[in-house]
């Protein structure tokens, strides 16, 4: 995950898109999930979806509506058809799916060697599949160090809510996936960076459209350090969360 900041800031600096300078203090909480059986700590200018509208049961979600960034984190039954070592990969490229993105994309992720995914940036179309790596013990401290655990870094044009292709966004996905075999769940945790806003998107009436600012330019803490902090303080406290 240090090497994944690393690569992302210097790209950033390099293309005069983030001042390289510290990331900026921003208020920071706990949030209990799912009930308090886990909890990760996140800044306060995320709010809880479910306060607006319906959240699936194996989901929290979490948004900044002034920024259009979110946070999800879902639990899916295990995927034992998928290797460890490709998990972050095929969850990336279901979640392009999902997105309703490119099919050229997916196709030639399939096909694509996971050594050379891990060597180079694989773009095709509008997608963009940054990196694919593995997150040390210590990127997820309070897990078994022997747990399974992947992270893909990737852009993606998507529409909001049900907005067509022509108001699809670009924006940067973080993906990590932890393994919990005993338990039979995949957990994910996204995080949705937007970079490019279409005119017609209906999150161009609150944010303008175009490049959005960067995170450290608005006073924000960047995406990317909270998607490291996310994970430096995920915690699970009640097991029986994946008895029900």
């Amino acid at each position: 995950l240090r090497a994944i900041t690393g690569a992302l800031r210097a790209a950033a600096a390099a293309a005069g898109e983030m001042p390289d300078i510290a990331s900026p203090a921003e208020p920071c909480s706990e949030r209990a999930l799912f009930g308090g059986a886990m909890s990760c700590t996140f800044p306060l200018r995320f709010v809880d979806v479910s306060s607006i509208r319906e959240v699936p049961d194996n989901q929290e979600a979490y948004f900044d509506p002034n920024r259009d960034e979110s946070i999800i984190v879902e639990l899916l039954e295990f995927k034992h058809d998928v290797a460890d070592d490709q998990s972050a990969l095929w969850f990336f490229r279901d979640l392009a799916n999902e997105q309703d993105s490119s099919q050229d994309m997916i196709a030639s992720l399939l096909l694509t060697p996971l050594d050379q995914l891990n060597a180079i940036s694989c773009s095709i179309g509008a997608d963009v599949l940054e990196s694919v790596n593995s997150l040390a013990p210590g990127d997820v401290p309070f897990l078994d160090p022997s747990t399974a655990m992947k992270v893909a870094v990737g852009q993606m044009a998507v529409s909001k809510g049900r907005q067509g292709i022509e108001a699809r966004n670009v924006v940067r996905v973080y993906l990590a996936n932890m393994r919990l075999r005993s338990a039979n769940t995949d957990v994910l945790v996204v995080m949705y960076e937007p970079l490019v806003i279409s005119e017609l998107s209906a999150t161009a009436a609150t944010m303008g459209s175009g490049a959005t600012v960067p995170a450290i330019v608005a006073g924000c803490m960047p995406i990317v350090d909270i998607f490291r902090l996310m994970l430096a303080t995920f915690k699970i406290h009640d097991w029986s969360l994946f008895c029900s």
